[in-house]
């Protein structure tokens, strides 16, 4: 958990602006939930290993017996946690409000999640999240808008040539089962897979085999990682994503897939709705997991070519609405990573209005401080008051370094209005 200096908070802020405009102007509504969640919904199973890197809150009124006859089921002390991430909360607060609600329903969350990693560079154990989601629509427009708005927003941010790439839980599956790997113990193989980018095929079958997975399988696997494959290059699609998988992969989900593809290229172009042949910024990955349990379809990852790793993600889940509501509600969401993106994207001093800072000497009385810095206000800057000090070369300095574009000095008497103000660059 950091302190975050004002340099720094006031760039933070400037990219939440940017990204919380383009998702605004993408039809999507702002709301807020609270930090804390009941304990059984933060625990239901569905949330992978963040459950296990949740915060607890102890309940009220515990003696120290309690505690004791406790110490083994966190449950019976706990009633409370901090949230560990914007999806699970969303659930819950539209099982809470359906009512007060439109039938399709396109959120923006932003705000902080609490998870006890270990700290690293990196990986706080608090940190802001960034999310969209749809709940209400089954069909492919929810993850093409999602996509299109995302993209948007890292175009704006300056990052523009970034990629999505996607799977589909059910084509995952469909391919394990295909090769051989029992219902029971694909959640242990898809935790394989998931590391096929850090150690390679020798790697992931040799853990495979570790695991004790079902020899058969692990060697019809191993086959097709080693399958011959032509180096033809095919734009997402269908037969991109027909050469990537095994024969007789499902049709429905494939088409599903495309039409996201489809969609997604009619909302970033310019002029004709009509794919363009390459122009398509999806890329088809039949090995992206994503290790969230509430996942039940579409799964994505963003990708940016100035960087290794992902700047954010997400997926359908239309599983989760139901344990709180009673009902299937489908639901699919993307999360910017906030962190990752920060330290990317220069966005520079925010422009919309000077930031002066007014130098004065030690004389000069609080009633005329105050009056020019209220002048210098409704002229539309923004003011900070500093007494002169001998090294005034290093007071501008820091006051550049804080955000502050122009200063100016002030005597005791001077009339309000006549100040010269000069830029700090």
């Amino acid at each position: 958990m950091r302190d975050i200096l004002p340099a720094d908070k006031a760039r933070r802020e400037r990219v939440l602006s940017v990204i919380r405009a383009r998702y605004l102007a993408h039809g999507f509504d702002e709301i807020e939930s609270p930090a804390l969640e009941e304990y059984s919904r933060l625990h239901s199973g569905m949330g992978g290993d963040n459950e296990k890197l949740a915060y607890n809150v102890l309940r009220r009124g515990l003696d120290a017996e309690a505690i004791r006859d406790g110490a083994e089921d966190p449950a019976a002390l706990s009633d409370l946690g901090l949230r560990y991430d914007l999806t699970v909360p969303l659930a819950r607060f539209f099982a809470s409000n359906r009512g007060q609600l439109p039938g399709v329903f396109r959120a923006i969350q932003i705000g902080p999640v609490w998870r006890a990693e270990r700290p690293q560079k990196g990986r706080y154990r608090q940190f802001v999240q960034c999310d969209i989601d749809i709940m209400g629509d089954d069909s492919s427009r929810a993850e093409s808008e999602l996509m299109v708005a995302s993209l948007d927003a890292l175009d704006a941010l300056g990052l523009d040539g970034a990629s999505v790439r996607i799977n589909d839980r059910r084509v995952l599956d469909w391919m394990l089962d295909s090769f051989g790997f029992g219902a029971d113990e694909r959640p242990g193989v898809l935790i394989t897979i998931d590391k096929l980018d850090k150690i390679g095929a020798d790697g992931i079958v040799a853990e495979l085999r570790e695991r004790g997975a079902t020899a058969s399988a692990v060697e019809a696997f191993d086959t097709f990682l080693r399958r011959p494959q032509t180096m033809e290059f095919h734009p997402f699609g269908e037969r991109q994503i027909r050469k990537a998988l095994p024969e007789n992969a499902p049709d429905d989900v494939i088409a599903h897939l495309v039409g996201i593809g489809d969609a997604v290229v009619a909302g970033r172009s310019n002029s004709s709705p009509e794919p363009v042949e390459g122009d398509i910024p999806l890329v088809f990955d039949p090995f992206l997991v994503r290790g969230m349990g509430y996942y039940t379809g579409t799964i994505f990852e963003l990708a940016h070519p100035s960087v290794p790793y992902s700047l954010g993600g997400g997926g359908r889940y239309d599983g989760m609405i139901g344990r709180f509501l009673g009902q299937q509600v489908p639901a699919v969401g993307f999360s910017l990573g906030f962190e990752r993106l920060v330290d990317l994207v220069d966005l520079g001093a925010d422009a919309d209005a000077e930031a002066v800072v007014l130098v004065h000497d030690a004389d000069v009385p609080v009633s005329e401080l105050v009056a020019h810095k209220a002048a210098l206000i409704r002229s539309g800057s923004r003011v900070r008051l500093e007494r002169r000090v001998k090294n005034f070369k290093a007071l501008l300095e820091r006051s550049a370094a804080d955000g502050y574009t122009a200063f100016a000095t002030l005597s005791a008497g001077a009339e309000v209005g006549s100040l010269e103000i000069k830029p700090l660059a």
